[in-house]
């Protein structure tokens, strides 16, 4: 018999050893193995799953040094309007406090064959960088990094920086909160250069900002990774809004069918493909739940797919669809389970 995974794919437990102020509304916070032993290791841009009591997940990007066994860093913006996620993280949590997180996973790798790496973070999206810098430094890679925050005061890992920006490879780019103010993106992005990976990450704005600006480049040396989704589709209504609706909003949006089995199941306009199956005992491991991650990705077999998701590329797409918030197009769709 196969030994037991001490660390399984959910419910990992580690301690909290040290939450550290980096920047305003940003703390950083180092987890461990309680009993000492080495963690699963990961790669650069890697991120793993954090786990609420309420049974929610959020997706946060590994930090620190892929070399590294004996800890994990994540770093966490402070928004008070978001989903509560990092509010609870803020104030609740504490050194020596016992968490649950998942394995790390990578959904934003470095490409090897790049002979220069261009980075560019905004705010909090430098974090996804920082592992892909110690990745750099270790390999002798060629990179640059301009990371675009409001202010000083707003810029995180200032000390493990002073010496790349010493170099040049890290370019530091504030803006005083007016967009525009910052890094010239159409100046950078204007050539490409061959051998050059761009990869970005960052606030709604700016990932709007780079994906325009670099659609020129070829397709296999853009690399994203969303850290919010800028407008989750809706996958659940209040009893106020369904009484308001009507019967068309309540009705049968399309339906799903699953190919080893034939059987067809009609998916309502406020319920998601992945609730659907779930009630008819049809589980599709899940954990953004808002297109964030490939989590959730099968194989569509026929039908037209309205793709919602934030991280498939237009080739992905054509064979694979995220059935936590993507829905039809079509009156059928044949998933490939």
């Amino acid at each position: 018999m196969a030994p037991k995974d001490k660390y399984p794919a959910h419910g990992m437990r580690l301690q909290m050893r040290q939450i550290t102020h980096q920047a305003e509304k940003i703390n950083s916070f180092e987890m461990v193995n309680p009993d000492g032993e080495d963690l699963p290791e990961f790669t650069a841009g890697a991120h793993i799953d954090f786990f609420f009591r309420d049974g929610s997940v959020r997706q946060y990007s590994l930090c620190n040094d892929p070399k590294e066994r004996h800890r994990y860093v994540i770093a966490i913006l402070r928004d008070d309007k978001g989903r509560g996620g990092s509010l609870a993280l803020h104030e609740r949590l504490h050194v020596q406090r016992t968490v649950s997180i998942g394995k790390p996973r990578n959904n934003f790798p470095v490409h090897e064959e790049a002979k220069h790496h261009l980075l560019l973070a905004g705010g909090i999206g430098v974090t996804p960088m920082m592992s892909m810098i110690h990745h750099f430094q270790s390999t002798g890679a060629e990179y640059t990094l301009h990371y675009c925050t409001r202010s000083k005061e707003h810029t995180a890992f200032q000390y493990e920086f002073a010496d790349l920006i010493t170099e040049g490879r890290v370019i530091i780019h504030h803006d005083d909160g007016i967009p525009g103010n910052g890094l010239d993106i159409k100046t950078l992005l204007k050539d490409h250069s061959s051998g050059t990976h761009l990869y970005y990450c960052g606030p709604p704005g700016f990932m709007r900002a780079v994906k325009g600006f670099s659609a020129h480049w070829p397709d296999d040396t853009v690399h994203l990774e969303y850290f919010t989704a800028a407008a989750s589709p809706k996958t659940t209504m209040s009893d106020e809004e369904k009484s308001h609706a009507g019967d068309e909003a309540l009705g049968i949006g399309f339906q799903v069918k699953i190919a080893s089995s034939g059987a067809i199941f009609s998916v309502p306009n406020h319920k998601s493909i992945v609730q659907v199956l779930g009630e008819n005992g049809i589980d599709i491991e899940v954990s953004c739940q808002s297109g964030l991650c490939r989590t959730c990705a099968v194989k569509y077999l026929e039908g037209e797919v309205d793709h919602k998701d934030l991280v498939l590329s237009e080739s992905d797409r054509s064979q694979y669809m995220t059935p936590c918030c993507s829905r039809a197009k079509s009156k059928l769709i044949v998933l490939d389970l």
